[in-house]
């Protein structure tokens, strides 16, 4: 019992903290029962302001999201990778089929070619056509009557020649090609070793792109020449500028791109390049590769 009541026995000061601590329990319990508490909200979310506020912010966050999205540039149809084919939304079948058509040394001139020969859906069409870069020699041409000779119905690839093989009496065949142009074109495909592509017949000096396009319904590129291509990430301008038909100036530009961008992950990114065609690119593709 000693013990006990010397536990209970208190100084002046701690009688004082005991009492202090009771009345605080006491206030925060009647503040707890007969206090009552708010349930509204500190301010009004739903104010002309706030509402205002908050579109802004939407319309930051949209823009931000769009500004994020993958840009897609034009690009010449001829020439789509398989990465590009899947981009774009295309399936493998539908790659496979543009592949097999331009193996043949075809090529795609317009929106309708591109839908017979992939036979994409029209709405995945409509939605990629506008970005169809032709070359411009197919965008220009227009049907001219000093050219209509005797070349009838539009040629299978089977049943064309060999440009590789055409003689200058052969090439004469075709409106608008003489002695003197026929004779220019074995000299250019023996200046090159022979043509690799159809595409190479554009940088005949002097041979007009409406007669290229007569020409190649009779003739195309059966015995291609192999092309060792050069990576554009590791080519220097001088290597590019190896490529038939690419001046200096034009090589150095693609030089500077490819180096000021670390590389380049598709070729229609080279469209911004000042002086490139969409017939240069199609031409300059045929002799550097993407790794």
């Amino acid at each position: 019992m000693k013990n006990l009541k010397s536990h209970l026995l208190f100084n002046r000061q701690q009688r004082v903290g005991i009492l202090f601590l009771i009345l605080l329990i006491v206030g925060l319990l009647g503040v707890y029962f007969f206090v009552p508490l708010t349930k509204d909200p500190l301010f009004d979310i739903s104010s002309p302001e706030l509402v205002q506020l908050q579109k802004q912010l939407d319309s930051l966050r949209k823009a931000v999201l769009e500004e994020r999205k993958p840009r897609r540039f034009p690009f010449n149809p001829n020439f789509i990778t398989d990465h590009k084919a899947y981009t774009l939304g295309m399936s493998p079948e539908e790659f496979d089929r543009l592949k097999a058509f331009r193996d043949k040394g075809q090529w795609i001139n317009s929106v309708a070619d591109f839908k017979r020969v992939t036979q994409i859906s029209d709405s995945l069409l409509d939605e990629i056509s506008p970005l169809f870069k032709l070359p411009d020699w197919v965008q220009k041409a227009k049907p001219d009557k000093k050219y209509s000779k005797n070349i009838s119905s539009k040629k299978t690839y089977t049943q064309k020649m060999d440009l590789n093989t055409a003689t200058v009496s052969q090439l004469q065949g075709v409106s608008g090609i003489g002695k003197t142009l026929g004779s220019r074109i074995v000299a250019y495909r023996e200046k090159l070793g022979g043509f690799s592509s159809d595409i190479q017949m554009y940088e005949v000096w002097g041979l007009d792109p409406i007669v290229v396009q007569k020409a190649l319904e009779v003739f195309t590129v059966k015995t291609p020449k192999p092309i060792q291509k050069i990576n554009i990430s590791t080519a220097s301008a001088s290597d590019i500028a190896t490529i038939p038909g690419v001046p200096f100036e034009l090589a150095k530009r693609i030089w500077e791109y490819s180096v000021l961008h670390e590389g380049i992950t598709d070729f229609s990114e080279l469209e911004k390049i000042e002086g490139m065609s969409a017939q240069k690119l199609s031409l300059i593709q045929l002799y550097l590769s993407i790794k």
